[in-house]
């Protein structure tokens, strides 16, 4: 069973890989990252929402359960870049709500994941980083992913008013809230010490 388990939660680019990859350099944890391109559905997905949100969705909630159940079995500290519970609330949610999703596949979704939620134990820490809009497709143009290039500002608009809902009523453990557009960890010392000194509060 993992000794500490971290999670870092945010929208597509706020800094989720290089936080993680940062903690593993910085306290030796174990990283878990997110599988973004072994989904065989995603560049469809970006191509064509309706017809394939549901099918990408599914594949992203099977195959996090199954890291999720594997990290509840790891020994040592484990810091994991998007949950299981961000692909529901947030994802999943936004394309239901857009009708991408139609409500029979959503009744099937959303069963599927409160079963699996109801298994798994959540992080003893929910790192949520935030981050403008703007920022956030600077940052998508700059790291060149093809099938990220066309995301629409209103799309991830809707995204980061989600994560502002779930994370107000997140209570399954403590959050440290981080802004990742105006706090640089990584290039500034005085955000790295003031970043240092709120994540080992939780250590």
């Amino acid at each position: 069973m993992a000794d500490l388990y971290i999670a870092v939660a945010g929208n597509i680019g706020v800094g989720k890989s290089s936080l993680v990859t940062y903690l593993e350099s910085r306290y030796g944890f174990r990283p878990v990252y997110e599988p973004f391109a072994e989904n065989p559905y995603l560049a469809d997905f970006y191509e064509d929402m309706r017809s394939w949100s549901f099918h990408s969705q599914v594949w992203f909630l099977s195959h996090k359960y199954r890291v999720h159940c594997e990290l509840a079995k790891t020994p040592g500290t484990l810091v994991q870049d998007r949950t299981i519970y961000e692909d529901a609330e947030i994802f999943a949610t936004s394309l239901h709500r857009s009708r991408h999703i139609n409500k029979r596949d959503w009744a099937t979704y959303y069963e599927l994941y409160q079963a699996m939620k109801a298994n798994l134990p959540p992080p003893d820490l929910l790192i949520y980083l935030k981050c403008s809009v703007r920022a956030i497709r600077r940052r998508i143009r700059q790291r060149g992913r093809s099938y990220e290039q066309d995301i629409k500002a209103s799309y991830l608009r809707k995204l980061n008013g989600l994560y502002a809902e779930w994370i107000d009523g997140w209570e399954a453990s403590p959050v440290l809230v981080w802004d990742s557009e105006n706090l640089d960890y990584l290039e500034d010392l005085v955000d790295r010490i003031e970043f240092h000194r709120a994540i080992e509060r939780f250590l």
